[in-house]
């Protein structure tokens, strides 16, 4: 992924839109600093959508039964 200044992103705006929608997305730098980035609204969608890892755990088709007993021994002493 590109980096680019803010001054230069302004400047060609719409050549860095281009690119996002071309599948090159490029950060946007201010002052050395990342700040932002241009993405196309299709890769942005795809990527808005993905769901967090709780909401797959808690979507999977899991009963109690099918999960191990938990280990109820206490724990080991650390070896340091």
């Amino acid at each position: 992924m590109r980096e680019i200044q803010l001054r230069e992103a302004k400047a060609r705006l719409s050549a860095v839109v281009d690119a996002a929608l071309r599948g090159e997305p490029a950060v946007i730098t201010r002052h050395g600093k990342r700040e932002a980035v241009v993405l196309s609204f299709k890769d942005w969608e795809r990527l808005s959508q993905a769901p967090s890892f709780g909401r797959l755990l808690m979507a999977a088709p899991i009963a109690p039964d099918d999960l191990p007993a938990r280990d109820q021994s206490p724990p080991r002493a650390a070896d340091f």
